[in-house]
């Protein structure tokens, strides 16, 4: 498992992000542009180094890059209040690296972060990356995009505020309870299928078929692959039984890195949408 998950949080690093920060039309996000690519080759690198010196080392250069991100997050002006739901989303996808990060240091240098164990600690780095960044990234997007989408502001809305808050009550369900991280879980597949929706719908007035086929392969595995986290995090708050973290990694990670996260920024970007 640790080589599979090791694969997409590289591709989250080298890909996911940068195409993500690209469909940004702040002038201001330019520097972290520039500063991203140092810090994900630096953090990429860093996945396949023994635990230890060198391998926290670029971890925190990684940290460095994601902490720039976060710089921007803050410098970023007061929106009205109609574009609130968008921005929270935006916010969320700038910060989630940040997070991201703070795991996999802690996880390169062999250190039980808040006692969770390493192995939790390396799902972390991936979580942030799709879920948190690339979600609630093209959430906000889906917002920005709300007066020209078949379905309407309403909508988008709700994917921009609920796709934020699932991954919030996730987050807050590592420390509290797993009755919580099953909250989060389900207000989080509120949020994408509303998502997938919404693409879905915009994919039917694409441009060009490859723009339509990229975005509605990223809505289909947004239809399945949530279906996985939701069965899993009601088997660890009930018992019942549940796929393993090996199994969930193999489908539901692999599903929203390739199948929802890089269709979707290709997508996105080929259908000339900016946040």
């Amino acid at each position: 498992m640790r080589v599979l998950v090791n694969l997409l949080v590289t591709v989250g690093m080298l890909v996911v992000v940068p195409a993500g920060l690209r469909l940004i039309g702040d002038p201001a996000v330019a520097l972290a542009r520039r500063c991203w690519p140092v810090g994900a080759v630096a953090g990429a690198v860093s996945l396949w180094l023994p635990r230890g010196t060198a391998a926290t080392g670029l971890a925190t250069v990684y940290a460095c890059a994601a902490a720039v991100l976060c710089a921007y997050a803050v410098s970023r002006p007061v929106r009205p209040r109609r574009e609130w739901p968008v921005e929270a989303a935006v916010l969320t996808a700038l910060i989630s690296p940040a997070v991201a990060a703070s795991a996999l240091v802690a996880e390169r240098a062999g250190y039980q972060l808040f006692g969770f164990e390493l192995g939790i600690l390396a799902l972390t780095v991936a979580h942030f990356h799709f879920a948190g960044f690339a979600a609630a990234l093209i959430a906000g997007l889906q917002g920005r995009l709300a007066g020209h989408l078949p379905a309407g502001r309403v909508a988008a809305d709700a994917a921009a505020l609920t796709v934020p808050a699932g991954t919030l009550l996730v987050l807050l369900g590592y420390f509290t309870a797993e009755a919580v991280e099953l909250a989060g879980a389900l207000v989080l597949t509120a949020g994408m299928w509303t998502v997938g929706w919404l693409t879905w719908r915009y994919a039917r007035t694409a441009p060009d078929r490859l723009t339509a086929l990229l975005l509605g392969c990223s809505a289909a595995v947004l239809a399945a692959s949530m279906v996985l986290a939701v069965s899993w995090a009601l088997g660890e708050a009930t018992g019942l039984p549940h796929p393993s973290l090996a199994w969930m990694a193999a489908t539901h990670g692999v599903a929203n890195a390739l199948g929802f996260a890089v269709c979707a920024m290709v997508g996105w970007r080929r259908a000339g949408a900016y946040l």
